[in-house]
């Protein structure tokens, strides 16, 4: 079982059609989103036109009712803080959001899944799962953003998660 926390690039390349989820993730890994990628998915049903709006929304429902999102709290904080100076020295800048997702991951002892490494390439402490690499197996992704029930992961039980 691995720790996971999804980028937004690979849910939305799920949602495209382009990548399938259970070609990253497996069946026993514990996975969850970061809070920024929460707000990120809700901005994009904010944007979406007419003609998107309604199944970019079910998407995103699904998404956020299926797995756990991860708060922003001090101890992340500090993680974010940490990343953002180390950058900066380095003269290699990211994007806010990235970083977020990084300090979250690192906090949480998650590997990033993503499918755009460059954001999360060189910094310390991180474990990137690329999308573009990666050939695992498994479910539960696919069961969950389905709606279908699939495998409840260790300490998840009814209502909780």
């Amino acid at each position: 079982m691995e720790r996971l926390i999804l980028d937004t690039t690979i849910l939305i390349a799920s949602e495209r059609g382009a990548r399938a989820l259970d070609s990253v993730i497996g069946d026993d890994d514990d996975v969850a989103i970061a809070g920024i990628t929460a707000a990120e998915l809700l901005v994009g049903v904010e944007l979406a036109d007419r003609r998107t709006r309604a199944s970019r929304t079910a998407f995103v429902e699904d998404v956020l009712s299926t797995i756990p999102v991860i708060e922003y709290d001090l101890p992340t904080a500090q993680v974010h803080a940490r990343l953002l100076a180390t950058t900066r020295r380095a003269g290699k800048p990211r994007g806010a959001h990235d970083l977020i997702i990084a300090a979250t991951a690192i906090q949480t002892g998650r590997q990033i899944v993503t499918a755009d490494d460059r954001g999360f390439a060189d910094l310390p402490d991180v474990v990137v799962r690329s999308a573009a690499s990666s050939s695992r197996g498994g479910r539960i992704a696919q069961d969950q953003l389905s709606g279908r029930p699939g495998p409840v992961r260790p300490g998840q039980g009814e209502g909780e998660g």
